[in-house]
């Protein structure tokens, strides 16, 4: 079975509350559900308050996440706005989630192969040298150009 933490909308017509929970990916929007990790209200809790108010319980959510629940876009930013995927990365040296926000993980480096690094102006083959480029028509020298005018 395959979890996901998305949320469920609560509340009345154009007044949108939404449950953050865990459910299968196969159970519709609104319907079944394994647990409520959080409450999020966009709005704010009425119409004079117009604050985003995010409560997500850290424990619950943080279990469901270790055990593969896959979070949604919207729920991502949610778990990272409330600090709940920077406790997924530093308390277990996981990494939070495929996209992070600054791009690179620690996982994602040490997997990359090592080959894949930067290239630096010394080594070989670097593109300084004039006519160095395979590329037909890129040599910087005139009147070399194979390609006719």
């Amino acid at each position: 079975m395959a979890v996901k933490l998305r949320l469920v909308r609560m509340g009345k017509k154009k007044q949108p509350t939404y449950r953050v929970v865990a459910a299968d990916s196969r159970s519709p929007r609104d319907g079944r559900f394994l647990e409520v990790v959080g409450t999020y209200a966009p709005r704010g809790r009425s119409s004079t308050e117009d604050e985003t108010i995010i409560t997500i319980d850290h424990e619950k959510a943080l279990r469901w996440l270790r055990q593969g629940a896959k979070p949604t876009d919207r729920v991502e930013r949610l778990l990272r706005s409330s600090g709940t995927l920077d406790r997924l990365a530093g308390g277990t040296g996981e990494v939070a989630t495929a996209n992070s926000a600054s791009g690179d993980t620690e996982a994602g480096a040490a997997d990359a192969a090592p080959g894949d690094g930067p290239v630096s102006d010394d080594e070989p083959g670097s593109d300084d040298e004039p006519g160095s480029n395979d590329e037909p028509g890129s040599n910087d020298e005139p009147g070399s150009n194979p390609v006719p005018a």
